[in-house]
C-alpha cells in the first residue's frame, strides 16, 4: 500500500513538472568573477537539495547564493566558479546543469528514493556505523580483503567519538558486485563484530545491499541517526573553533531565523541544506556569501508541519546538528595522497601501515579509476596529536615516497625518494597477511 502512494506521489509531482517545466538561466556577462545560474521551478520540499547536490557534485564553488520559495514556486540564484576561481566556459558542464536541472531533464526522482537502494551489478554498497578507534579503517580494510572483496570506492567521516563509512566493494575474482545472500551475511556479521570491538555503550550497524546511493548525502544521514551531534560530558573541542549558528524566531512572519558563520571551504551549503532538509525543514528565505574567508548563510525556515522552532530544546537541537553538519567534513590532520595502480588488498596494506606506526585515520576518500587508485587520507597520531616528521618519513619509505605525498603543508618533506621507485608495493613488502597474522582474529569470533 505504502509502494502504491509513492508512486501516486510520484506521478502527481511527474504532472506538475510538466506542466510548470524548470528553467535554467546560465550567464557569463553579469558578474566579474563567477558564473550567474538562475533556477525557476514549481516548488517542493528538498528542491534546493537537489539543485545544490548537482552543482556540489560537479566539485563546483559556490560564493553567493538568494533562496527563495514562497508560495508554489521555486527560485535560486548562484554564483558559481570551479575550484580554480574561474567562470565556468566547458560546455560540457554547462550542458550537464542544463540537463539535470532544466526542462529537458528527466524526472529527478524524490530524495526519498534518491538515498535509497537502486539494483546495480557493478558493485555492492556497505554502509558502516560506530565508535571511532585508531586502526578501525586498517581492521575493517583486512576483513574485507580476507573475504575476497575488492574496495573500489570508499568515504570514511568521523566526528565526535562516531565514525561513518561508506564502502564500494566487488567480488576480487568477478570484479562485479557480490550477489551471493550468504557471503553478504558474513561479510556483514563480520564487519558487525569489529565496529563493536570492545564498545558495549554505543552501537554498531553494519548494512550490506546490492545498490547505489548518495555517498556524501548518505553519511550525513548515518551521521545524524547516530546521534553525533551530542556532545559528550568529555568534549575537548576549542569552543572558537566551533561554527557560530544561532537560531531565532521572527514572530510577525512566523519564521525562525538561522545565522551561521563559520570558515568558508567547499561544500558548506550542501553540508548545511542537507541537514535541515534531513530534519524536515523548508527553507523559504536564504542569503548566502561565501566569497570572504568566513562564510555567512542566513535561512528563513520552517518545520515541515508549517511551524517555526517552538522550544528551546528544538533550537538546542538545531544549533547542534547543524554545528555537527559543518564539523563532520572538517579536515582534522595531515593530508596524505596514495596513488598508484589499483589491486586487492591496497587499502588493507596502506591502512596496516598507518596502524602500525600509531596513526589514526580521521578522514578518507577511496576512488579507483581506470586501473588506477587515488586515495586521501587525513591522519592524527593515536592520542588525536599532529604527526611528527619522522613518523611521515617512515610511512613514505615503506610505501614509496613518489606514492605516498603530503599535501598542504610545507613543514614536511615531498622528497624524491634515494631508492629506486620500484621499491613498494610491488614487491614482498606488501604482501597480504591473514587476520591472524594480523592479530585480529579474536575480535571476529
Amino acid at each position: 500500500m505504502e509502494a502504491d502512494s509513492w508512486d501516486m506521489n510520484d506521478e502527481y509531482e511527474k504532472f506538475i513538472r510538466r506542466m510548470n517545466p524548470p528553467r535554467v538561466e546560465i550567464d557569463n556577462e553579469t558578474c566579474k568573477n563567477a558564473t550567474v545560474i538562475r533556477v525557476d521551478s514549481a516548488n517542493k520540499h528538498g528542491i534546493l537539495l537537489e539543485v545544490v547536490q548537482v552543482l556540489t557534485d560537479l566539485n563546483l564553488i559556490i560564493t553567493k547564493a538568494y533562496i527563495s520559495s514562497d508560495g508554489g514556486w521555486f527560485m535560486d540564484v548562484f554564483n558559481v566558479t570551479d575550484c580554480d576561481g574561474k567562470k565556468l566556459i566547458d560546455e560540457g558542464i554547462l550542458d550537464y546543469i542544463r540537463k539535470f536541472l532544466g526542462a529537458d531533464s528527466h524526472f529527478i526522482p524524490s530524495l526519498r528514493r534518491s538515498v535509497g537502494v537502486q539494483p546495480s551489478n557493478d558493485h555492492t554498497s556497505i554502509e558502516l556505523t560506530g565508535t571511532d578507534r585508531p586502526g578501525l579503517l586498517s581492521e575493517v580494510s583486512a576483513v574485507l580483503t580476507d573475504l575476497k572483496c575488492n574496495v573500489v570506492n570508499a568515504e570514511v567521516w568521523t566526528h565526535n567519538t562516531r565514525a561513518a563509512a561508506v564502502m564500494h566493494v566487488t567480488d576480487e575474482i568477478t570484479g562485479s558486485a557480490i550477489m551471493d545472500p550468504e557471503r553478504l551475511s558474513k561479510i556483514k556479521k563480520l564487519l558487525c563484530n569489529v565496529l563493536k570491538g570492545n564498545n558495549k555503550t554505543r552501537a554498531a550497524k553494519t548494512v550490506v545491499s546490492v545498490g547505489v546511493t548518495h555517498t556524501e548525502r548518505r553519511l550525513h544521514q548515518m551521521m545524524f541517526a547516530d546521534r553525533d551531534y551530542e556532545r559528550s560530558g568529555h568534549d575537548t573541542t576549542d569552543e572558537n573553533l566551533r561554527p557560530n549558528v544561532t537560531v531565532v524566531n521572527w514572530y510577525d512572519k512566523d519564521y525562525s531565523v538561522v545565522t551561521i558563520r563559520s570558515r568558508d571551504r567547499p561544500k558548506l551549503l550542501f553540508d548545511t541544506v542537507c541537514t535541515l532538509t534531513d530534519m524536515e525543514y523548508v527553507v523559504f528565505h536564504a542569503n548566502v556569501d561565501a566569497e570572504r574567508p568566513e562564510a555567512y548563510q542566513e535561512y528563513y525556515i520552517r518545520h515541515i508541519d508549517g511551524s517555526p522552532v517552538n522550544s528551546e530544546a528544538e533550537r538546542e537541537r538545531v544549533i547542534q546538528c547543524l554545528e555537527a553538519a559543518i564539523e563532520r567534513r572538517v579536515s582534522e590532520g595531515l593530508k596524505l595522497e596514495l596513488c598508484t595502480s589499483d589491486r586487492v588488498g591496497l587499502l588493507s596494506d596502506v591502512t596496516r601501515i598507518f596502524r602500525e606506526n600509531s596513526l589514526s585515520v580521521t578522514r578518507a576518500e577511496v576512488t579507483t579509476k581506470g586501473g588506477k587508485a587515488i586515495n586521501t587520507f587525513y591522519v592524527r597520531d593515536a592520542a588525536g596529536n599532529p604527526v611528527d616528521a619522522k613518523t611521515i618519513d617512515a610511512i613514505r619509505q615503506a610505501i614509496g615516497q613518489t606514492i605516498l605525498q603530503v599535501k598542504g603543508n610545507s613543514d614536511y618533506s615531498n622528497s624524491p625518494p634515494q631508492e629506486s621507485s620500484t621499491r613498494f608495493l610491488f614487491g614482498g613488502l606488501f604482501k597480504s597477511r591473514s587476520l591472524y597474522n594480523l592479530g585480529l582474529a579474536r575480535s571476529y569470533s
